[in-house]
C-alpha cells in the first residue's frame, strides 16, 4: 500500500498548496515490483522518464482486518518495524494515463531494505526525526524528514482500517519529500496546458520536456539512500 502527495515539501514542488490537501491519497504497488535494495533496476524499453522516491516503509505486525482508531501513542501495537522503500516510477506512464498503479509497479520498481528495523513503544515516538536522504551518483536529490509527512501514520492506519485488510508483514510506502526529477511547471505554463492545449498535446510536450531533464534516471545510475535519525540511534541502513 502507499500514499502519495504525503510530505508538504513534496506537494509544494508539485505545484500544490499543502495546506488545500484535504484527503490522503492511497494507492497500491503491485507486490510483484518489490525487489532487493541492491539489485538492478530494469528500466522498461517504452519507459522515458524513470523517477526515484526515497519513503519510510511501515511493516505490519498484527492483522488489520476491521475499522479501529489508532492513536498516535499506539503504533507499536499495530507495527512491527520500518524499512527503506524507492517508489521508482515510470512518470511518462503514470501522469498522461493518470494511473499510479501501472506507472509504479513495473517489475523491480519496488527496492526494499536492507533491513527491517524492529522499534519499541519509546522508539516509535521518534519516527518524525527519521531523515531520509537520497543520491544519485553521489549527488544529493532528496534530504527530508518524516515529520513533514501531511497524514501520520496513525491516521492512516486508521483510514486503512476500514478500507483494506492488512496483514502482518504488509508494507506501507508513506510518501516521499521534495527532490524528484518531476517537477510542475510555471503558473503560467499550466495556465496555458490546462486552458489551451488538448491533452495529447500537453503531455506531448510534458514527455518532451522531460527527455531534456538529466534528473530522471539513465542507464548506469546509481541511486543511494538512507533513512536515520541525526544521533544515528535509530538506522535503517
Amino acid at each position: 500500500m502507499c500514499q502519495g502527495i504525503n510530505y508538504a515539501s513534496h506537494v509544494r514542488e508539485s505545484g500544490m498548496n499543502p495546506d488545500h490537501i484535504s484527503f490522503n491519497t492511497l494507492f497500491t504497488k503491485a507486490p510483484s515490483c518489490l525487489t532487493s535494495a541492491r539489485a538492478d533496476v530494469v528500466r522498461p524499453a517504452h519507459v522515458k522518464l524513470l523517477d526515484y522516491e526515497v519513503e519510510l516503509g511501515l511493516v505490519m505486525r498484527r492483522a488489520l482486518t476491521a475499522p479501529v482508531t489508532v492513536a498516535p501513542d499506539q503504533l507499536h501495537e499495530w507495527l512491527a518495524g520500518v524499512t527503506i522503500v524507492n517508489d521508482l516510477s515510470a512518470r511518462d506512464v503514470q501522469l498522461p494515463q493518470a494511473q499510479f498503479y501501472k506507472g509504479k509497479s513495473y517489475r523491480g520498481f519496488g527496492p526494499a531494505g536492507p533491513f527491517l528495523l524492529l522499534l519499541n513503544p519509546a522508539e516509535w515516538r521518534r519516527w518524525p526525526e527519521l531523515r531520509l536522504r537520497l543520491q544519485v551518483n553521489g549527488q544529493p536529490r532528496q534530504d527530508g524528514y518524516a515529520g513533514d509527512m501531511i497524514f501520520k501514520p496513525h491516521q492512516t492506519l486508521t483510514e486503512l482500517s476500514a478500507l483494506h485488510d492488512m496483514q502482518p508483514g504488509d508494507l506501507i510506502a508513506t510518501g516521499t519529500p521534495a527532490g524528484c526529477a518531476a517537477r510542475a511547471p510555471g503558473k503560467l505554463v499550466m495556465w496555458i496546458m490546462r486552458h489551451l492545449l488538448s491533452d495529447a498535446t500537453k503531455w506531448r510536450l510534458f514527455i518532451g520536456k522531460g527527455q531534456r531533464n538529466p534528473a530522471y534516471l539513465q542507464p548506469s545510475d546509481v541511486v543511494t539512500v538512507s533513512i536515520r535519525t541525526d544521533d544515528g540511534r535509530l538506522d535503517l541502513g
